[in-house]
């Protein structure tokens, strides 16, 4: 057995002993979470957050327009800003998917880039904020050593951040690295745009127009418009329509609100309009979700 494969074994027993229940979990490392399901998952949107995704066993696919990211033991994700998509999982209780995610930290990231003295490839067109990258043998090792040293409280704390910092630097240095590298570079269209995006995820419920957003930016309108669909395959307003309308799901889902309230805190003023959106994308009512969450809740 090569290393690679020697690796890819090590890795998944080392997620199994440590994604031991359902779902996404919190380390003892600030910014890593494991996950686990042991059923596999049809075609759905969602948002993905900025992380590094490694997976040890099973397979995952985003679908954002008409491009498919695949990620497994094989192939990691990176996503440096939040995403709207559609994900799918291949996963059975015999052979459940087990995944290690890290957060994306824009400042580690230009700590990085501050030190590493040898030209880097230049990021020449505004790249996506998706992209998947065949898994590095050094990359492996130390995903290894992280998933090692969260066995123990101590080993965590002390050398936790340690490998969080040589993971983004390889993640950096790899093929697909350029979406990190222009989000370390605070000047370059990418940066700012996600600048932006962190803001309509903080103020969604504001009314927001893309004028506003393209100002925040310090582009043209149309500059603006071009260099977010180059980075989200959306245009600007199509986004923060998909961020509004999974907040809501999840107000729903998680909170209690029923779909007149969950429409108002993420800022539809017309619930008509809000109940078409919500159906167009997700296949169901916001008020037969509200039920489906329901009739969950009181079945566990």
């Amino acid at each position: 057995m090569d290393n690679r494969n020697d690796n890819r074994v090590r890795l998944a027993r080392l997620l199994g002993e440590i994604a031991v229940h359902e779902g996404m979990h919190q380390t003892l490392v600030e910014g890593v979470q494991v996950f686990r399901r042991s059923e596999p998952m049809a075609r759905a949107p969602m948002v993905y957050h900025p992380n590094i995704v490694i997976v040890g066993q099973g397979q995952k696919r985003a679908y954002l327009g008409n491009e498919v990211y695949t990620y497994d033991p094989f192939n990691y994700l990176v996503l440096s800003v939040p995403m709207p998509a559609e994900c799918e999982a291949d996963a059975s209780p015999e052979e459940p998917i087990l995944i290690v995610a890290i957060d994306v930290e824009p400042m580690m990231l230009g700590e990085l880039m501050l030190e590493i003295d040898d030209p880097l490839p230049p990021v020449s067109l505004t790249p996506r904020g998706i992209s998947t990258t065949p898994m590095s043998e050094e990359l492996g090792g130390a995903v290894i050593r992280l998933l090692e040293c969260l066995k123990s409280p101590l080993d965590s704390r002390l050398l936790g951040r340690q490998i969080i910092r040589e993971i983004a630097y390889r993640v950096l240095l790899g093929e697909q690295g350029g979406a990190l590298r222009a989000l370390a570079n605070r000047d370059d269209h990418f940066a700012r745009i996600a600048r932006v995006v962190k803001y309509m995820h903080t103020e969604h419920a504001k009314p927001i127009t893309a004028e506003e957003l393209a100002r925040r930016a310090g582009m043209s309108l149309s500059i603006f418009h071009h260099h977010f669909k180059l980075m989200t395959a959306s245009s600007p307003l199509q986004y923060l329509k998909r961020i509004r309308l999974d907040r809501a799901k999840r107000l729903m889902a998680h909170d209690g609100y029923n779909a007149g309230t969950a429409a108002r805190a993420v800022g539809y003023e017309s619930a008509s309009q809000f109940s078409r959106e919500f159906k167009r994308l997700f296949g169901v009512t916001p008020v037969e979700e509200a039920e489906q969450t329901r009739s969950r809740l009181m079945a566990q």
